[in-house]
């Protein structure tokens, strides 16, 4: 699959440590599941996916329950989904995932960081179609083998199964993200090191030096953008 998770989001959780940027965005995301449906997990499948990956990333309970605590309390902001899609240099490919309550906003800052650092927005589905959604579960203490028997024990199918440093890393059909978590959870396995739905390049590229730090700076723009709450890619980082 070309992609280190563990890696990846070590190195994104020791960017935002200092920050705090990350429990700000979840704590939007999570409001904003909470909003949409029942404020409990049990009965909100998209608020129980957006904990299950909170957990991953250490986010403090005192930002989940003030999340929640909020949509409870009939909380009249209002969040809109969006997603951009663009080129960076050398034609490489982004998704810009956002939650927004100003679309202008986050429209001017999004274009702006593409712009200003050798990229470009397009229009709607002209990136999309290079990726696939995929749902991503990573798990410690067990080998690969010992992972497909739990999932065919539980007769869930997946795309495949992978080795990574010490963890096992499970690719999936986005529809099938539960129940590769209930069957993990069904043999006493509860804690997961990756717990994302994403968006994987069918193919990666990777940048001669002078395009790639272009492309990294225009990341890191993008991520700082506070409506922004996921990136995804086609670059080969070398993670």
């Amino acid at each position: 699959m070309g992609r280190k998770w563990n890696n990846i989001k070590e190195k994104k959780a020791s960017k935002d440590a200092n920050t705090s940027r990350i429990y700000a965005k979840f704590g939007v995301e999570i409001y904003v599941a909470a909003r949409r449906g029942e404020p409990n997990p049990e009965s909100n499948q998209a608020l129980k996916f957006v904990l299950e990956r909170a957990k991953t990333y250490n986010v403090p309970r005192h930002i989940i329950d003030r999340a929640i605590d909020k949509a409870k309390g009939g909380s009249e902001e209002s969040y809109s989904e969006l997603r951009y899609e663009g080129f960076g240099p050398n034609g490489s490919m982004v998704i810009v995932d956002a939650l927004t309550n100003n679309v202008n906003r986050t429209a001017s800052d999004v274009r702006a960081a593409f712009g200003k650092n050798g990229g470009n927005m397009g229009v709607s589905g002209s990136v999309a179609y290079m990726f696939d959604a995929t749902a991503v579960i990573g798990l410690e203490g067990k080998t690969a083998d010992e992972v497909l028997e739990i999932l065919m024990e539980a007769d869930v199918d997946v795309r495949d199964i992978l080795e990574e440093d010490e963890s096992v890393i499970v690719y999936a059909e986005p529809e099938q993200f539960h129940a590769v978590q209930e069957a993990f959870k069904n043999v006493g396995i509860t804690e997961f090191s990756v717990a994302e739905l994403t968006m994987l390049a069918q193919n990666e590229v990777t940048l001669p030096e002078d395009a790639q730090a272009k492309f990294e700076k225009m990341i890191d723009v993008l991520e700082d953008l506070e409506d922004v709450q996921r990136i995804y890619h086609n670059v080969d980082l070398g993670e």
